[in-house]
């Protein structure tokens, strides 16, 4: 019998968005504000994995049940904002009766609506678009009041006269949303730093234990083998590290190989190549670049000197 593959709906444009949403046709084709507290819940199965060709900022209050965050679940009663990328692949479970009712803003933006900005560069810099879900911006009262703020601004500026200024208007408010989250993300990680340290130690054992159960061997371990172990996201990964550390997961785990090199070269008597072979390195020249790049000695000059 042929399995019956179930593709994600994908939804091109924003008009088609109002359309599924049974919301009036947008202002603007390319950039909309929508009310939650006017979308009607679409339970419909092919909706249930859904892929959007545009961005999308979603601020929700009123959110049922518990978000989880890394190995954690926690309660969260505020709002939570989200960011999504064009060509992201949502997928959702049937909510529970009630569930389904919240109140907050969602913001869609078509690429083409920022294409002569510098925005449309700068943006593909904004890491949590690359978040998880489950990986929210959890929104204080003050945040919310703000972001909430920019969103109506928003709102008014495209359902009004639109003039010669009204993009550049917009653009600029959806910028300075996009700056205020970066700020409020690094706060999230200060407050929440005992479940970042958590994390932190988890990737630390996960990497002890690539060494000591020979998987270098299969090469060097990634952002995407740790965040996937640690179910995170590699780019919410590392934001983390770098706000607790100073330091991404790329460098952390250069550091650890950096680390085992010094010890396999200076308590055993294996060749160069032989070491490079051991930490996953393909050839022998790479590990050496690699390793004089961040110590400034070779493998070698650093072994006679504890010789």
């Amino acid at each position: 019998m042929k399995r019956t593959v179930s593709h994600p709906y994908v939804i091109n444009s924003i008009s088609e968005l109002h359309r599924l949403l049974q919301l009036p046709k947008p202002a603007h084709p390319l950039v909309s504000v929508i009310n939650f507290a006017d979308v009607k819940c679409i339970d419909d199965e092919k909706m249930r994995s859904i892929v959007y060709n545009f961005y999308s900022v979603c601020t929700k209050k009123g959110y049922k049940g518990k978000v989880k965050y890394g190995q954690n679940y926690y309660d969260f009663d505020d709002g939570i904002m989200t960011f999504y990328s064009p060509g992201q692949v949502l997928t959702t479970e049937p909510a529970e009766p009630g569930d389904s009712v919240m109140t907050g803003w969602w913001l869609v933006v078509h690429p083409d609506f920022i294409r002569n900005y510098t925005l449309a560069t700068k943006i593909k810099n904004y890491g949590f678009f690359s978040y998880a879900v489950n990986e929210s911006l959890h929104l204080s009262d003050g945040e919310e009041v703000m972001v909430n703020s920019i969103m109506e601004n928003i709102a008014h500026e495209h359902r009004s006269v639109i003039d010669g200024y009204s993009q550049d208007v917009i653009v600029s408010q959806i910028e300075l949303m996009l700056n205020y989250a970066n700020r409020f993300y690094n706060r999230q990680f200060i407050t929440r730093k005992n479940a970042s340290n958590d994390l932190l130690v988890k990737m630390e054992t996960l990497l002890d234990a690539y060494f000591e159960q020979g998987t270098m061997r299969q090469g060097l371990p990634t952002v995407q083998y740790l965040s996937s172990q640690l179910n995170i996201s590699a780019n919410y990964l590392s934001d983390m590290l770098r706000s607790l550390t100073g330091q991404s997961a790329q460098q952390h785990i250069q550091n650890k190989v950096i680390e085992k090199a010094k010890e396999i070269l200076t308590t055993t008597s294996l060749s160069v190549g032989e070491v490079a072979y051991q930490l996953g390195f393909e050839y022998p020249q790479s590990f050496s670049k690699f390793f004089k790049s961040k110590t400034n000695i070779s493998p070698l000059d650093f072994r006679q000197s504890f010789n």
